[in-house]
């Protein structure tokens, strides 16, 4: 699935995505896009070299950080009142902390899925930590492809959302099929470069359709996390 953005100086940009996937049925995708451009006057520069990592084409898309592992450590903007630690076995991957809103419990999770987290009124997430080949533009199509892929008709809006230098995104959306009941989900991912390979961090969060009081674009969960890379 391609996602058509645009991009300004100054930019606003929200995807949606509709997509019908039954069976004799063509898919369709529509894309709103709006931005907002601010005139600038040019100045003579050197050409700079593109980073091979940035995808004009997608939000949440920015270099790639060339710091040291402790500069690229990131702490949640604020201490909330309760906060978990995500870890999986390999020991290269970054630690990450999350906000646990109240009312959850959490589990450990297995293999990349590095927590799981319930919630009242059927609302539950997960935390994963996988090692990926791909860089962020495409790490990140191809999670949202796989958000929607088992799916007969979704919907998905994705938003830029750097994390301290990293590239990253939300996700919003619902899907409905003969395989289950309707649901509405957030997801809040990151591409995390360290010395011995490339990392998505993913929060999700989901729950039942018109369930009271889910919000996942104001969820805790779909906050700034904090990042620690060994």
């Amino acid at each position: 699935m391609k996602y058509a953005v645009g991009q300004a100086i100054a930019l606003t940009c929200l995807l949606t995505a509709c997509v019908d996937n039954s069976e004799g049925v063509p898919i369709a995708e529509e894309a709103v896009v709006s931005d907002t451009t601010i005139a600038a006057t040019s100045t003579p520069s050197s050409p700079a070299s593109p980073d091979p990592q940035v995808d004009t084409a997608q939000p949440g898309i920015v270099p790639t950080p060339q710091t040291s592992a402790v500069d690229r450590a990131c702490s949640l903007p604020e201490t909330p009142s309760e906060q978990v630690s995500a870890t999986v076995p390999d020991p290269a991957a970054p630690k990450v902390t999350v906000a646990l809103p109240t009312g959850w419990s959490t589990a450990a999770g297995q293999g990349d899925i590095a927590l799981r987290l319930a919630g009242p009124d059927g609302m539950w997430a997960t935390v994963t930590i996988a090692e990926t080949t791909l860089p962020p533009a495409e790490a990140f199509e191809r999670y949202a492809d796989d958000a929607v892929a088992a799916a007969d008709i979704s919907t998905l809006s994705v938003l830029p959302a750097e994390l301290c230098g990293y590239s990253g995104q939300k996700l919003l959306g619902s899907w409905a099929g003969s395989q289950g009941p309707a649901v509405q989900f957030g997801d809040r991912i990151a591409h995390i470069p360290t010395s011995t390979g490339d990392y998505l961090v993913a929060v999700h969060v989901e729950a039942p359709a018109q369930t009271a009081g889910f919000d996942p674009l104001a969820s805790p969960l779909l906050g700034e996390f904090g990042i620690a890379i060994a």
